[in-house]
């Protein structure tokens, strides 16, 4: 079998990642409530052949967050906006398993892999702030709670997916018949923090059910992870010795909760200034820096550099099979553009990324099968 090839995605920041992104000249400050500006960039990363948009998102803000933060779209409202003008590119909203409802959760995320033709992917992240929780009446919540919390969250999602196998709706309008109840299945799921009776109202989408991302490193995040997630997140900070020790540890849980490791994508966020050459990168970075408060200086990573230089560390993190989904995270206001246009060239040569889309659905193009409903014969 043929290694798979480079996914690339693209997170969608607004106005930019870190505090003065924004004072570019070339952003737009307002980019974060400009549905224009998201369109703009949308379509942008799906002329690149990206496999997905992605949505941050928290669930508390005061003075102190960065811009990005402090005003910005709500992820399924965006996502379901974008799905409308574009047709191959996936999308990815981020909710927090500790503060949401599992059924408005499963019925969202349904909701838009349906509207999208089957490109929704939900970030299934935990989060544990005492005032993220009193926005959500979970000041309850301690630590400990988390992971169980969310273990029984997801459990609960993927049945509710489930709740239509794929030839459940007859809609045959001669016989009246519109749907076969014998393939309609409730969950009916008693646990410590949820229950939920089920079916839910909508019928499964053409990939299935969305994808499961999934962040973090413990031990209790492993052992989550490990039965549900179909692609695991990592920081721009991490180094290539540890995420490939990490995805080895994860890959092995993977195997012994009876999944096959190859359906676990490993994810790593990327910060790319790219130029056309060394120095033009360099000279961005400036542009960024004259921005921030005397003394402060950005931290150089190895991706910043030529369009060659980042490919090359692209390729040694591929090879390594420590990154088989790049998220990349922009600073720069041409930071997309810039990647695309010298970047993508490069891998395409190198043939670790595609020239056109293989799929109409997410699944499709990361590679992952579709999954069979719990309840088909």
């Amino acid at each position: 079998m043929d290694k798979r090839q480079l996914k690339i995605g693209y997170i969608m920041d607004g106005v930019g990642l870190g505090y003065t992104s924004w004072r570019h000249p070339n952003m737009p400050s307002d980019a974060g409530e400009n549905i224009d500006f998201y369109e703009m960039e949308a379509k942008m990363a799906e002329t690149g052949k990206f496999d997905l948009l992605f949505i941050t998102d928290t669930s508390h803000i005061g003075p102190e967050n960065m811009p990005q933060h402090l005003s910005t779209f709500e992820g399924i409202s965006i996502l379901s906006a974008l799905s409308m003008v574009t047709k191959h590119i996936g999308l990815g909203a981020t909710i927090a398993t500790s503060f949401a409802d599992p059924f408005t959760v499963a019925r969202q995320m349904a909701s838009l892999d349906k509207i999208s033709n089957g490109r929704a992917a939900w970030n299934a992240i935990t989060s544990f702030n005492g005032s993220m929780a009193n926005n959500f009446s979970r000041s309850q919540l301690s630590r400990a709670d988390l992971y169980p919390m969310q273990k029984e969250f997801l459990e609960i999602v993927e049945g509710l997916w489930d709740s239509y196998e794929d030839d459940a709706f007859i809609r045959d309008k001669r016989s009246g018949i519109f749907l076969d109840p014998s393939k309609m299945h409730p969950i009916n799921y008693r646990g410590h923090y949820f229950s939920v009776d089920g079916p839910l109202p909508i019928s499964r989408s053409p990939q299935g059910r969305p994808v499961i991302i999934q962040v973090g490193t413990s031990e209790a995040f492993m052992n989550v992870a490990a039965h549900h997630a179909e692609a695991v997140m990592m920081g721009d900070a991490v180094e290539l010795g540890y995420a490939k020790r990490f995805i080895q540890i994860l890959k092995e849980k993977v195997k012994a909760a009876e999944r096959s490791p190859n359906n676990l994508l490993a994810a790593r966020i990327v910060h790319a200034i790219v130029g056309k050459t060394e120095s033009d990168a360099i000279r961005k970075v400036d542009e960024l820096e004259r921005l921030l408060p005397p003394y402060y200086r950005m931290p150089k990573t190895r991706f910043i550099g030529s369009a060659e230089q980042v490919a090359e560390v692209i390729e040694e993190w591929y090879n390594a099979g420590a990154m088989d989904l790049m998220l990349l995270r922009q600073e720069h206001p041409e930071g997309l553009h810039d990647f695309i246009k010298y970047v993508v060239p490069i891998l395409q040569e190198k043939e670790i990324f595609r020239k056109e889309y293989e799929s109409n659905t997410l699944r499709g193009n990361l590679g992952l099968p579709y999954p069979k409903n719990r309840y088909s014969i």
